[in-house]
């Protein structure tokens, strides 16, 4: 695959602030703005030719690191960290190698320097796939091909290197079979302090003609799928899914919900006892009933040593915050876990092994019933919403959820040309506001047409963000 080798020559981090126009809480965290991380990578072909590529993430606090002794702006500094060390070591050496080579070659290095400055994995782990996805970007650029056809023909050179559980597996055509979607379905998330019914509507609330409440958002936007947040205390939670209730079983044509449990509970025995309780509700028959997946519902410091027991033989349990690295989704699966989380913010190319590993497992056991599923962490309009999707969508996964359309603000203060040149080439996927760029969803779909097309969801030239925004480092 030597046509398809590069060196990496320089990486520059950029940011912009996103201010939320609604506050969103998770976990421990209620969020109304943080930094837009962006990383352009530029890579030098044998031929000798350049080509850039560039993504983009938000930098979440109190996700990647729960420690309550660091402040947001610790959080966001940890990111940052993480990115500068990623980046110096796919910058160093100048040595020629594929997409999956260079991202094989810096993996472990890269974790060990984080662990030596105490960034956990998560943490590490969102360098790197900053970088990889700005490298992927390029590649597509320089190959002039979409990500689905860029995967399908390995081109970025994947092997299970960095996997080796699937030594033997026939990743070259278990990537061949993988095809794209031109929808998914849009599952909505309901935080912990979203107002569920109009008359809890805040006073203060933003005054933009969007829908605000639970009930609003399933009219304007015909939403039939919903992850519900848990916060760990049994009262309020069954208090506060009784109200959600009240709404979703008014939804003609039903729904489907995926609870997430944020680690709120300490062992599995303690989400057990809650989810009988739950289902022992009357008001909440419906909803249980409708559970498809509870996501990280024990704490990450347990859920890696302590098996699931007969709560995952119920219920379809994953990780989450637990997938910190490349083993972790194969060291829960043997505790009872079926499922992990797709995030582009932990990796493009954990997300596409992990998926091989889900068709192998499936394929040795066909009750397994093991599965990946699309998980958001705040992604905005533009570049990180659109590769998160074309991820997602590649990987099979159905519905994804989606916070940014009632969070986010739309790219608001992003400079006009990019909100006009996103709404003129993915006039399919956004629509225009005022002085905003929203997700067009329509009956619970959105569309993943334009973004599936070309590049690695968009072809859009970088010209239109490389100088709109507040360099951070850059490494050459």
């Amino acid at each position: 695959m030597s046509e398809f080798q590069f060196t990496v020559d320089e990486v520059i981090q950029l940011e912009r602030p996103v201010t939320f126009r609604m506050p969103f809480r998770y976990g421990v965290v209620t969020l109304t703005s943080a930094p837009e991380a962006y990383v352009a990578v530029r890579i030098t072909t044998r031929d000798q030719k350049s080509h850039w590529g560039i993504a983009a993430d938000l930098l979440a606090p109190k996700w990647f690191d729960k420690s309550p002794e660091l402040t947001n702006q610790d959080n966001f500094e940890q990111l940052r960290r993480s990115i500068a060390i990623a980046a110096s070591h796919y910058v160093d050496g100048r040595r020629y190698a594929s997409a999956f080579g260079h991202h094989s070659a810096a993996e472990t290095i890269h974790h060990e320097e984080c662990a030596e400055q105490e960034l956990p994995g998560l943490v590490a782990g969102f360098g790197l796939a900053q970088i990889d996805r700005a490298i992927l970007d390029a590649c597509c650029r320089a190959w002039g091909v979409s990500f689905a056809a860029a995967i399908a023909q390995n081109l970025p050179g994947i092997t299970s290197d960095t996997a080796h559980d699937l030594t033997g597996f026939d990743l070259p055509s278990f990537l061949a079979s993988l095809r794209p979607a031109d929808t998914m379905t849009v599952r909505h998330t309901v935080g912990l302090t979203d107002v569920i019914e109009a008359q809890g509507k805040a006073a203060d609330g933003p005054n933009d003609g969007l829908p605000q409440t639970l009930r609003e958002n399933c009219e304007a936007y015909g939403l039939r799928a919903f992850k519900l947040k848990l916060s760990g205390d049994a009262a309020a939670d069954i208090d506060r899914l009784s109200r959600i209730a009240g709404v979703l079983d008014d939804l003609h044509g039903g729904y489907f919900c995926t609870l997430d449990g944020n680690e709120q509970f300490l062992t599995p025995d303690a989400f057990a006892a809650f989810w009988e309780n739950a289902k022992a509700q009357p008001q909440l028959g419906r909803l249980t009933n409708a559970v498809r997946i509870v996501e990280q519902p024990i704490a990450r410091a347990n859920a890696l040593s302590v098996p699931l027991g007969q709560v995952g033989a119920d219920l379809p349990c994953e990780i989450d915050e637990s997938d910190a690295s490349m083993t972790a989704f194969f060291a829960a699966q043997a505790l009872g876990y079926r499922g992990v989380s797709s995030k582009s913010c932990k990796g493009v190319y954990r997300s596409l092994l992990n998926r091989a590993r889900v068709a192998k497992w499936n394929a040795e056991d066909p009750l397994g019933g093991f599965f990946l599923s699309a998980e958001d962490l705040s992604t905005q309009a533009g570049i990180a919403l659109q590769q998160d999707v074309v991820l997602a969508n590649l990987i099979g996964c159905t519905h994804i959820e989606r916070n940014g359309h009632q969070y986010g603000d739309g790219l608001a203060g992003a400079p006009q040309s990019w909100r006009s040149a996103l709404l003129d080439q993915h006039g399919d996927l956004y629509r225009a506001g005022d002085g905003r760029v929203d997700l067009k969803i329509q009956q619970g779909q959105l569309s993943t047409r334009s973004i599936n097309s070309s590049g690695y969801g968009t072809s859009l030239p970088l010209s239109l963000l490389l100088d709109a925004f507040e360099t951070v480092q850059h490494v050459r």
